[in-house]
C-alpha cells in the first residue's frame, strides 16, 4: 500500500524548473531512497510534499487522501513528519526537552494513552538517546543531534516520514546502526523516504530507489537495479563508475 503518492509534481522558480513532472510512491513498511546530484530537486520535492512550498502542477496523497492544498500543520496531523537538511532543534534545551516538545504538541490534539513523560522516554530509547537525555543539544556531535531530530519527528507518530540527509555527521558504525533503525521504523508500518548522499547507506537500507537529475526522475527500481542503471552511471556517478556499497 502506498502511504505517499506524488503524481506529476512540477515546481518552477521563475524560468527555472526545479521539479519537473515527478511521480513517486512510498510504500508502508518500506524505506524508499531518493538520490541525485546537488541541485537535482530532492529537498525542493520534500518542501512541496510537506507543504512548505506550493507546486504549479501535480497531486500529493497521504494514505489515499489528497493533501495537495493542505497547509503543513494539517498534513502533519494526517501523518506526515520530516527532518531537515539543516538541523532544526531547540539548541538550548536538553535532548529530553526537545523530544518532549513534540510529544506535548501531538498530545494537544490527540488522545494518546499514557503520559507525556512515558512517551518521551520510550522515544529516546527507540533512537538510542537515553544516556544523553539530560545533555544540551548544542553540546552534541552532529550525528547524535540528528537522532534527536529523528526522535522528535517520531513523536508525532507519523505514517510517512521524510528524512533529509539524516546520516550526515555520523561515522561508519553510527551509519550502519542508523540503517538498522530505519528498517525497524519501516517495519512498524511507516513509509520512510530517505534523501541521502551516502549511497552505501541507501543501497543497504532502501527497498526501492528513485534517482533525480535536473528535477526529473531518471531511474527507479531496486538498489541492485539502480546500481547497474546506465542513466544513473552517466548522470549521477559519471559514465563507467559503479555504485559502491
Amino acid at each position: 500500500m502506498a502511504r505517499l503518492e506524488v503524481r506529476d509534481l512540477t515546481v518552477r522558480y521563475g524560468g527555472h524548473v526545479a521539479v519537473d513532472g515527478v511521480s513517486i510512491d512510498a510504500e508502508a513498511g518500506c524505506v524508499t531512497g531518493l538520490i541525485g546530484p546537488n541541485g537535482a530537486g530532492k529537498t525542493t520535492l520534500f518542501n512541496v510534499v510537506s507543504g512548505l512550498l506550493p507546486a504549479q502542477r501535480g497531486r500529493i496523497s497521504l494514505d489515499g487522501r489528497d493533501v495537495t492544498r493542505m497547509n503543513p500543520s494539517r498534513r502533519a496531523r494526517r501523518g506526515l513528519a520530516r527532518t531537515f537538511q539543516r538541523l532544526e532543534l531547540f539548541s538550548m534545551l536538553s535532548v529530553r526537552d526537545n523530544v518532549r516538545v513534540a510529544v506535548d504538541s501531538r498530545r494537544s490534539w490527540s488522545r494518546d494513552p499514557g503520559t507525556a513523560a512515558e512517551a518521551t522516554e520510550e522515544l529516546m530509547a527507540r533512537v538510542g538517546l537515553t544516556e544523553l537525555a539530560d545533555e544540551r543539544v548544542d553540546a552534541l556531535p552532529t550525528g547524535q543531534a540528528r537522532l534527536v531530530e529523528l526522535g522528535r519527528a517520531l513523536a508525532t507518530r507519523p505514517t510517512v516520514l521524510l528524512l533529509d540527509e539524516p546520516a550526515s555527521g555520523q561515522d561508519d558504525q553510527e551509519t550502519r546502526a542508523f540503517g538498522d533503525l530505519l528498517g525497524e521504523i519501516a517495519a512498524s508500518g511507516v513509509a520512510v523516504v530517505l534523501v541521502e548522499h551516502d549511497v552505501g547507506l541507501v543501497m543497504r537500507a532502501c527497498d526501492h530507489v528513485y534517482v533525480l537529475d535536473f528535477g526529473k526522475v531518471i531511474a527507479s527500481g531496486s538498489p541492485e537495479e539502480i546500481r547497474h542503471d546506465e542513466a544513473v552511471l552517466a548522470a549521477y556517478l559519471g559514465t563507467g563508475v559503479g555504485v559502491r556499497t
